[in-house]
């Protein structure tokens, strides 16, 4: 072994030095820790047993933060990033966001949708479901427009009656058609979305 590397043997396959090195609500890949464990297995094992690391998924783990109320859990963003891979490109929300989408919906989801370009499938992460989905284009920031254009792609799958909320949507478009929604149009919305607003403008052109 090179003598570079000297410094660190008394830590090696120490579990307490491995400790050393985490920070309290930060989330870890397995990989990122076995440079700093011969036994890195064993250590992730003695600090999960130990209350320093709680186990997210499969090689991935977290350092919780200490609060008066126990715990804190990890914060999203940082599992969806280190389940990514430390890739921060993606777009994370609740479909209850589309409650403010003025469509008149109200009903609230105790799910969270990720849109990436890299993992697809509904993945339990602790102890919260993520429901990935592999996307070409997304914002990375909610807009009203995206909104508005998300909900309509995903009709199927809300809880509210899908006849209603295309009524509302059609009712409303005239009022809400502007050079952002129509954007948001051509670049997040799905073939269906595409043909009803397409047979909304045609409406709006005088014969």
């Amino acid at each position: 072994m090179s003598s570079q590397h000297h410094h660190n043997l008394p830590q090696k396959g120490s579990a307490a030095a491995l400790a050393h090195h985490l920070r309290a609500g930060h989330v870890y890949r397995r990989e990122d820790l076995t440079r700093l464990s011969s036994a890195v297995d064993r250590d992730l094992g003695k600090l999960v047993a130990a209350g320093r690391l709680k186990k997210l998924a499969q090689g991935l783990y977290h350092a919780p933060k200490a609060s008066r109320f126990g715990p804190l859990p990890p914060e999203d963003n940082q599992v969806v990033q280190s389940f990514l891979r430390g890739d921060k490109d993606f777009l994370l929300f609740s479909p209850s966001a589309y409650n403010t989408a003025g469509l008149g919906t109200t009903q609230l989801y105790n799910r969270t949708l990720v849109y990436n370009r890299k993992r697809h499938g509904v993945f339990k992460l602790g102890n919260r479901e993520f429901d990935f989905r592999v996307k070409p284009r997304f914002p990375h920031q909610l807009t009203p427009e995206f909104l508005f254009v998300d909900l309509l792609n995903n009709l199927s799958e809300l809880a509210e009656n899908r006849d209603d909320v295309l009524d509302r949507a059609r009712t409303l478009w005239p009022a809400r058609v502007s050079p952002k929604l129509l954007q948001a149009v051509e670049l997040y919305g799905n073939a269906a979305t595409r043909k009803h607003i397409k047979a909304w403008m045609d409406k709006l052109v005088p014969a």
